[in-house]
C-alpha cells in the first residue's frame, strides 16, 4: 500500500492531467456535435465555440486539481488565464499547421495525423502549463 501511495505522490499530476484532458475532450465534443449536427452551424464556428468552452473547462479544472494553484484572486487568475489561453492558442496553431501540411498538402491519413497531432498538443499543453502558467513560486 505504501508503494502505491508513493507512486501516486510521484505521478498524480500527469495522471490527473490526462484524466482532465479526457474530460476536456468530452466537453469539446459535447459542445461541437450538437452545434454542428443538430443546429447545423458551420463546422468552423462550432469548433471555435467548442474550443472556447473546452479551454475554459480545462483552466477551471487544471488550476486547482492538477497544478494545485488555489489562489483565485484577480492578481493571480488574470495572468494565469491569459498565459493559459495564449499557450492553448499556440498549440492550436501548431496542430492546425501540422494538419494543413500533412493532411491537406501531403494527403496523409487524416485520422492518424489528427491523433498524432493531438498527442503532441497534449504534451505541449502540459509542459506549457507546468513551466509557464502554473509554475510554483520559489
Amino acid at each position: 500500500m505504501k508503494k502505491l501511495q508513493a507512486l501516486w505522490q510521484k505521478n498524480s499530476e500527469p495522471i490527473l492531467y490526462l484524466v482532465f484532458g479526457a474530460l476536456t475532450t468530452a466537453v469539446n465534443f459535447a459542445v461541437y456535435w450538437p452545434l454542428c449536427s443538430l443546429l447545423h452551424l458551420w463546422a468552423s464556428a462550432s469548433n471555435a465555440l467548442a474550443w472556447v468552452v473546452a479551454v475554459s473547462f480545462a483552466f477551471l479544472t487544471n488550476k486547482p486539481w492538477v497544478f494545485r494553484s488555489h489562489d483565485w484572486s484577480a492578481k493571480t487568475v488574470v495572468p494565469e488565464a491569459a498565459k493559459f489561453v495564449s499557450c492553448r492558442l499556440l498549440s492550436l496553431a501548431v496542430q492546425e499547421l501540422l494538419l494543413l501540411v500533412t493532411v491537406d498538402l501531403l494527403r496523409w491519413n487524416s485520422t492518424g495525423m489528427w491523433l498524432l497531432s493531438s498527442v503532441m498538443v497534449i504534451v505541449l499543453n502540459y509542459v506549457a502549463s507546468k513551466l509557464l502558467v502554473f509554475k510554483k513560486k520559489t
